[in-house]
């Protein structure tokens, strides 16, 4: 099974000049805790609700005037459409990340989670996938 069979194809994005409100609105009105941050066509970083909450309200920066480019965590790390579960379990787990973007000739076109890959896969893969995420 590929990327492309599991992934969400529409995805919720933000640029970088944006506020943390205006992100985190985004994150509440779709239920989601990352975003792919772009700058145009080009994904520049993923913004984790742990980002928001860690490097600008613990912080005790206003959400107002934080923006999304000052705390993403930039992302380097992405699959292809056309690439394998096995691969993408593998980047994961490399990367220590439960979410990667998926991109085609450097353009966005879904993201994939580990929540996604453990609707097609058993409960062991997925707990030994987990597992080797989890460890530092």
């Amino acid at each position: 099974m590929l990327v492309k069979d599991v992934m969400t194809s529409h995805v919720v994005t933000v640029k970088e000049d944006a506020t943390v409100t205006e992100a985190a609105k985004l994150m509440q009105r779709y239920d989601i805790g990352v975003i792919p941050v772009v700058n145009g066509t080009t994904v520049s970083g993923m913004v984790t609700d742990r980002d928001i909450v860690l490097r600008c309200v613990a912080g005790g920066k206003s959400p107002a005037e934080c923006r999304i480019g000052d705390l993403m965590t930039e992302s380097a790390a992405c699959v292809a459409p056309n690439q394998s579960l096995e691969d993408c379990i593998h980047v994961m787990s490399q990367e220590q990340v439960r979410r990667l973007p998926v991109l085609e000739n450097g353009r966005l076109e879904g993201i994939v989670s580990l929540a996604d890959i453990a609707r097609v896969r058993t409960s062991a893969e997925i707990a030994e996938a987990l597992a080797e995420i989890c460890m530092p």
